[in-house]
C-alpha cells in the first residue's frame, strides 16, 4: 500500500469514528447531527492532509499559528483543496493583517483593541470576515479570552466594522473545571449574546477529549485535532 493511500485510509477510519461519536452525542441531546460543524485542526500536519480531508468531505479547517497557517492554506489551495479557513489560535494584533488576508473565520477575538485592528485589516476584503468572541471562562489570561462581563463590549466593537461579522462565541474549557460546568457557562453567555445579536448563533466549543460534552450544551462547531488526524508530529 502506498503511503498516500494508507494515510487517506487512516483519516477515513478516524473520520467515521468521529462522525459516529457526533451522531451518538447528538442523539442523546435530542439534536440533529447535521447542524454540527466539524473543524479539523491541522496544526503541525501537512497541507496534503487538508487535501485528503477535503476529499472526505471535511471542508472546515482550523489552524493555530499564522506563520504555519498562511503557507499551508496556500499550498492546499494550490493542490486543489477548497476549504473554509478557520483561525482558532490566539491572535496578536500585529498578525491581524496577515490573518485577515486568508481566514474566513477567526475564533479568537478577545479585546476591543484586537477587534479594531482586525476591522482595519479586513477593510479591503471582498467579503466579510466572520468573527467569534473568545470567552475566558475562569479569568485566566494564559489561554486568552475576555471575561464574561466584557463580552458585550468586544461584540459591540466587532459590529462597528463594516467587513467584520459577529458570528458567536468560542471558549476552551479550563483544565481544572469539569467540562460540563465550563460548557454550561458558555451556553449561558452565548444565549445572552444572542438576545442582542440574534445572528450570533455559533458556539465553538469542544475538542477531541470533550466534544460530546460540548455538544450536550449546544456547541455548533467542534475543533478536533488528534481524534481525527492522530498523534501530532513534533513542532519544529
Amino acid at each position: 500500500m502506498d503511503p498516500d493511500h494508507a494515510r487517506s485510509a487512516e483519516l477515513a477510519g478516524n473520520l467515521a469514528r468521529v462522525r459516529a461519536r457526533i451522531a451518538e452525542a447528538c442523539a442523546r441531546a435530542g439534536r440533529d447531527a447535521s447542524t454540527v460543524t466539524l473543524v479539523a485542526v491541522t496544526k503541525t500536519f501537512p497541507a496534503t492532509d487538508i487535501v485528503r480531508l477535503a476529499r472526505l468531505g471535511v471542508t472546515d479547517i482550523g489552524e493555530n499559528r499564522d506563520q504555519e497557517a498562511r503557507p499551508k492554506f496556500a499550498e492546499a489551495e494550490r493542490l486543489g483543496a477548497r476549504v473554509r479557513r478557520h483561525f482558532v489560535g490566539r491572535l496578536q494584533r500585529n498578525k491581524a493583517r496577515s490573518v485577515a488576508g486568508y481566514a474566513d473565520v477567526v475564533h479568537s477575538v478577545d479585546s476591543v483593541r484586537l477587534a479594531t485592528a482586525l476591522g482595519a485589516a479586513a477593510a479591503g476584503r471582498d467579503r466579510p470576515l466572520q468573527v467569534l468572541v473568545q470567552v475566558s471562562l475562569d479569568g485566566d489570561p494564559a489561554r486568552g479570552g475576555v471575561v464574561a462581563e466584557g463580552v458585550a463590549q468586544v461584540a459591540e466593537a466587532v459590529t462597528g466594522h463594516r467587513m467584520l461579522r459577529l458570528s458567536g462565541v468560542m471558549a476552551v474549557a479550563p483544565l481544572s473545571w469539569p467540562p460540563a460546568d465550563a460548557y454550561a457557562r458558555l451556553a449561558r453567555i452565548a444565549a445572552d449574546l444572542r438576545e442582542r445579536y440574534p445572528d450570533a448563533s455559533v458556539i465553538s466549543a469542544g475538542m477531541s477529549g470533550d466534544f460530546e460534552v460540548a455538544l450536550a450544551h449546544g456547541a455548533t462547531h467542534i475543533r478536533l485535532g488528534s481524534a481525527l488526524l492522530g498523534k501530532r508530529p513534533p513542532v519544529r
